[in-house]
């Protein structure tokens, strides 16, 4: 009971935070329907559960090397939806081995495809790290807004991914998973083993189920586990990611056989490759698909479609074909909230859209007890070609097709080479930035394509400028610059101007009321398994100075 209670009082506390309604994407049209993707930005392999009262749903994505990393999100109808936590701290707390390898940026590396589940009165998620094993974290207390407990590694190993857990009517527990082949060099293969009853080892050898390998269903994998009406079910995508398709299978076995169909595609719709997520039966009798579709810069976002059972398969969907506006799931809630994305940073805590390229470190920055958020510069290595292995990017994920940051910066320098700013960051990237050359500033935007091949940045002078401020009694004084930086992402149509990709621009103001453009349009480019993002920068390429520093008064996201 007194666990009951706690959980209850968690979700009236998620329902009573700050809540916020994005001006660039809400998918709620007011009306009774909302319109797809429910959320336009990067949660990559969603999966969704319900937790006990049946009103209250959580999802979860990919996060790579990303951290905080597991993202929590809570919905009370599958439309709306809001950031309330992260699983994970850093990857991974309390094996020292890999923290410490993933306290440098470990591209497209990490968490991988997990699953969330309810079982007995706590939150489990579950993943595969290609590189290392599959790993479970649970809440500790049954809250999923609240604290994780530290990872376990509940198999070692290269090669395991997308993996989910099935707790049976028998208190047996089985896990199924995918294989990525660049680690293994084998796929498009699912295995079931036997895991122990509270799911933290493998007690039973792997057993290849199903096999995509020469047929249209190569690249299965994304597989979750579910048991219906004494069926065993897996949902996995296959057929690669942009153009594949979503399978359902059964067998009256964990063990399979199977057999499968093809239960969503893309048809006749512009909504392509529309696969990979979480099967959901609400309180109300009614069953819905949470997925991902490829928007390649954008990332992998997220729609629903409603399942038909009618037929004793789950047909996705509106007729098999994914939907871009219907009715909304029957719920209790008329609140509209969205995923956060501007920021004032009013609070001692990190706003939850914010995520580092790696392990966090204090030494990358901290919020302040003024309202802003503080970002030290970070010491570049010798021949350094570009900010590909940044580790203390601030970041957050793209919101919309199109869409305007504002921010508001204090640049705090104390030596030369020391630069801050905005940054749109992928495999390419495009800054705009100040950078301290003697007592004045450059303004600079700052491009590469391919950073994540060590190509080399361009730099285009902007304007230089005199310190809006300069210390006068510290023992190593420092300059400082008051800036507005704006980008701006614009997206022409398919078949228009620049074939429908996203592009970025940038300006800039001394007031925050008159901006000036500057430098060359960009298209902007996902990163590692990661869409584009944006937010703050700060290096320096002199590894014997104090640090500098960037200071974030607020960043803003309009239309």
């Amino acid at each position: 009971m007194k666990k009951t209670i706690l959980m209850l009082l968690a979700s009236v506390a998620i329902t009573a935070s700050a809540q916020y309604k994005s001006q660039v994407w809400s998918p709620d049209n007011g009306d009774g329907t909302f319109t797809n993707p429910v959320i336009n930005a990067d949660y990559s392999d969603p999966d969704v559960c319900v937790g006990p009262s049946g009103e209250d749903y959580y999802m979860t994505a990919s996060s790579f090397q990303c951290t905080p990393g597991l993202p929590i999100l809570h919905s009370r109808d599958l439309v709306n939806w809001q950031i309330v936590g992260y699983a994970l701290k850093s990857l991974y707390s309390g094996h020292k081995e890999l923290e410490q390898h993933f306290a440098q940026p470990q591209h497209g590396a990490g968490v991988w495809a997990p699953s969330i589940r309810y079982h007995q009165g706590e939150y489990y998620i579950y993943w595969g790290d290609p590189d290392y094993g599959v790993f479970m974290v649970k809440t500790r207390g049954g809250n999923p807004a609240g604290e994780w407990e530290d990872p376990v590694c509940v198999i070692e190993g290269k090669g395991m991914i997308d993996t989910t857990p099935l707790w049976d009517e028998d208190g047996r527990c089985y896990l199924v998973n995918g294989w990525a082949n660049s680690r293994g060099k084998f796929a498009s293969v699912l295995c079931v083993r036997e895991m122990s009853a509270d799911g933290t080892r493998a007690i039973g050898n792997p057993v290849i189920v199903f096999d995509g390998n020469g047929t249209e269903n190569r690249t299965c994998e994304g597989p979750k586990f579910y048991k219906r009406d004494g069926w065993y079910w897996i949902m996995c995508p296959a057929g690669g990611v942009p153009e594949g398709f979503q399978l359902a299978m059964r067998s009256k076995s964990p063990y399979g056989p199977y057999e499968h169909k093809i239960v969503l595609q893309q048809g006749k719709t512009a909504i392509n490759g529309p696969h990979q997520g979480g099967w959901i039966h609400t309180k109300y009798g009614e069953d819905w698909f949470l997925h991902f579709q490829d928007k390649e810069a954008y990332g992998r976002v997220v729609h629903l479609n409603p399942v038909d059972w009618s037929s004793g398969w789950p047909v996705m969907g509106k007729k098999g074909e994914p939907v871009t506006t219907y009715k909304k799931p029957r719920n209790s809630s008329s609140l509209i909230v969205n995923p956060a994305e501007s920021d004032e940073f009013n609070s001692p805590e990190l706003g939850l859209q914010w995520q580092w390229h790696a392990n966090y470190h204090q030494f990358f920055g901290m919020p302040t007890a003024f309202g802003t958020m503080r970002i030290y510069t970070h010491k570049l290595s010798d021949g350094w070609k570009n900010l590909w292995e940044v580790p203390n990017l601030l970041l957050q994920k793209t919101p919309a097709d199109e869409f305007t940051v504002t921010a508001k910066v204090r640049f705090t320098s104390k030596a030369d080479g020391q630069f801050g700013g905005l940054i749109m960051m992928g495999h390419n990237y495009q800054a705009l930035v100040v950078r301290r050359e003697g007592n004045a500033f450059k303004l600079l935007v700052m491009t590469c394509q391919d950073a994540d091949r060590g190509k080399a940045q361009q730099e285009e002078l902007i304007a230089t400028l005199k310190p809006t401020a300069e210390d006068k009694i510290d023992y190593k004084p420092g300059i400082h610059e008051d800036i507005y930086l704006q980008m701006r992402v614009t997206n022409a149509e398919a078949g228009v101007a620049h074939g429908g990709k996203p592009m970025v621009s940038f300006a800039w103001s001394q007031n925050g009321k008159k901006f000036q453009p500057c430098g060359q349009q960009y298209t902007m480019k996902q990163g590692k398994w990661i869409g584009a993002k944006f937010g703050f920068v700060a290096a320096e390429t002199n590894p014997k100075v104090d640090k500098g520093w960037l200071e974030a008064d607020w960043i803003r996201v309009t239309k």
